[in-house]
């Protein structure tokens, strides 16, 4: 992932309009970030124990595999993270960087869910195939799918250019939430904040249930939320 900032965008204009668009990209991020927790939680119960989109973690899992010695876990975690990578390249290719006359939401955050989506139609195909007999290299295939689409979307959120804003690597939100509430910040700034990070968790915790006990439908919980987004985002208009 670059290591580049985003180029920050500061709309002159606050119509009412916008305003309406700037909360419906929200929820949309919102509901973006509830199919990143279920993705975590099928990736780290039924696919190899490694992360789909906490790359953090991944990485610490991979220190942790070499401290002990686990192979496997070394392959999965650090698969996972090579897959993040190729997602993210993928992405910000297809999205481009944010630029100042930029709309609410740019098509191209679109075109990059699309890709998101045949990622994920392909994870459906493969996992419903793997589900009566699971085989460990399909299982690691299946973690490298959903890591790299999530990988083109957190380059899709990027484009936005709205710093911290992310449905991938929230630990800077849980940290800006933490500031703001002892600084007394207004709850109007801390929302956004407060939802997405419920929306994670949230997402891991209907993703946990679903692969434990119905698995059947666990790609649905990684498809329904996008085609949502897709459909919704594709009606915006600036």
């Amino acid at each position: 992932m670059s290591s580049t900032a985003p180029h920050v965008i500061s709309p002159s204009t606050t119509t009412p309009e916008r305003q309406r668009l700037l909360r419906r990209r929200q929820a949309l991020v919102v509901v973006l970030t509830f199919l990143t927790g279920s993705a975590d939680a099928i990736g780290f119960l039924s696919l190899g124990g490694a992360f789909s989109s906490v790359m953090t973690g991944n990485m610490v899992l991979l220190g942790l595999s070499a401290g002990r010695g686990d192979a496997e876990l070394a392959l999965t975690s650090g698969c996972a993270i090579v897959s993040f990578i190729v997602g993210v390249l993928a992405g910000a290719r297809l999205v481009g960087s944010a630029q100042p006359d930029d709309p609410v939401w740019p098509r191209r955050v679109t075109w990059a869910l699309v890709l998101e989506l045949l990622v994920f139609v392909v994870f459906l195909i493969v996992w419903e195939v793997n589900l009566s007999h699971h085989d460990d290299h399909v299982d690691l295939a299946l973690l490298l799918l959903s890591a790299a689409a999530l990988g083109v979307q957190s380059s899709a959120i990027q484009r936005f250019g709205v710093p911290g804003l992310s449905s991938t690597y929230l630990t800077g939100t849980l940290t800006s939430l933490i500031a703001g509430v002892a600084a007394r910040s207004p709850w109007g700034s801390l929302r956004p904040k407060a939802q997405v990070l419920l929306a994670l968790i949230t997402g891991a915790a209907i993703g946990a249930l679903v692969a434990l006990h119905l698995p059947v439908v666990a790609p649905a919980l990684l498809i329904v939320p996008l085609v949502l987004v897709i459909v919704v985002s594709a009606r915006m208009r600036d």
